[in-house]
């Protein structure tokens, strides 16, 4: 079930986070990873800046993805699934959910560019590589320099 994730959730939201983050330890640069991922205070700015929705199963949370319209754009933001729940359709129904609540005609989203598995995941739901990764994230991202070498934007016209 997907719902809206409200502040009672927050926690919850962040421990599916982290826990699937562990996936770049090792594929990201070293000096972009850390552990946790996200702190609390860095998590609970991102929370008010977005709505996330999660999917719940026996209600726990075992999926979440944010999204945050900006500007002329909406971006998929902080899409994660917990191992044990990944392959089984539960960020392709997150992600075509978020499209469907889309104010915007360009959906965008941003991850690094060494998660091939995220990359290959946004591919099989119709997204393309931007030509112009690095001006995307400068204009519609507020990220570190280093985050901004090592990203890529990947682009979906609605």
């Amino acid at each position: 079930m997907i719902r809206k994730c409200s502040q009672a959730d927050r926690k919850q939201v962040f421990e599916v986070i982290n826990t699937a983050a562990k996936a770049y330890s090792g594929k990201i640069p070293a000096d972009c990873y850390h552990e946790p991922y996200m702190s609390w205070g860095a998590f609970l700015e991102q929370f008010e800046k977005m709505a996330f929705y999660g999917w719940f199963e026996d209600g726990q949370l075992v999926g979440v993805m944010g999204v945050q319209p900006i500007k002329d754009v909406t971006l998929i933001r902080h899409a994660y699934v917990l191992p044990h729940f990944q392959g089984k359709g539960i960020g392709s129904k997150l992600l075509a959910h978020l499209l469907a609540k889309s104010e915007t005609n360009c959906i965008l989203v941003g991850t690094w560019r060494s998660a091939t598995w995220a990359i290959k995941f946004y591919k099989k739901n119709r997204f393309k590589p931007a030509e112009d990764s690095e001006a995307l994230l400068r204009k519609y991202w507020s990220i570190p320099e280093r985050q901004i070498e090592t990203s890529v934007v990947l682009k979906l016209h609605v």
